[in-house]
């Protein structure tokens, strides 16, 4: 397993042991140990999310309230996807910026994201599963989210078709998240991390 910090504090993209043969191919998707030894802080699972989407599904922006948020563990097992980092913490050295990662089924990585980034993604393939990890039980109070094509944001999708729910269809800009308080602190997001 290879482990690599990513540009923005907080995220890691997770290669995983491959074993191939004959009949396939196998490997360990998560280890509970995984987060404590590597990222130095405490992620218990409590619920597990898929979503099977159509090539070109955009899922996001999204984020949760701190506290407490949600830690996500995020990893592709049908199809491919394009999964984004996005740093909504005010106070951040990288807030507004965003990373994205390919992730395959035939290559087997994750990427870890701490409580208060946003997360999003889109399809590249038609019934691209995507399998992630939370925290946190879902909380529809504490849920929100950042239109995905917020011009602050400045997010480079894929040149193809793109779907959006109605929901992230309508969903408000980063400003106007910053301007309704609705944007966690970096400050605040890892002193409650601390606390776990």
């Amino acid at each position: 397993m290879k482990i690599t910090p990513l540009s923005i504090d907080g995220s890691w993209e997770i290669e995983l042991n491959k074993f191939d043969d004959s009949r396939g191919f196998f490997f360990e998707s998560f280890r509970s140990d995984l987060a404590q030894n590597n990222f130095g802080r405490k992620f218990e699972v409590k619920q597990t999310n898929t979503s099977v989407s159509k090539k070109g599904s955009v899922r996001g922006i999204h984020y949760a309230m701190v506290p407490p948020s949600q830690a996500k563990y995020v990893q592709c097992q049908k199809g491919s996807i394009l999964d984004y980092v996005i740093d909504i913490r005010l106070g951040s050295p990288t807030f507004g910026k965003s990373i994205s990662r390919l992730l395959k089924a035939d290559i087997p990585k994750a990427i870890f994201i701490e409580e208060g980034l946003a997360h999003a993604f889109v399809a590249l393939e038609d019934d691209s599963v995507v399998t992630y990890l939370v925290n946190e039980n879902y909380n529809p109070e504490r849920e929100k989210g950042i239109n995905p094509f917020d011009k602050e944001l400045n997010i480079e999708w894929p040149k193809i078709d793109l779907l959006l729910s109605e929901k992230d269809k309508v969903a408000i800009s980063l400003t106007e998240a910053k301007e309704l308080k609705l944007l966690p602190s970096y400050t605040d997001c890892k002193t409650f991390i601390k606390s776990l």
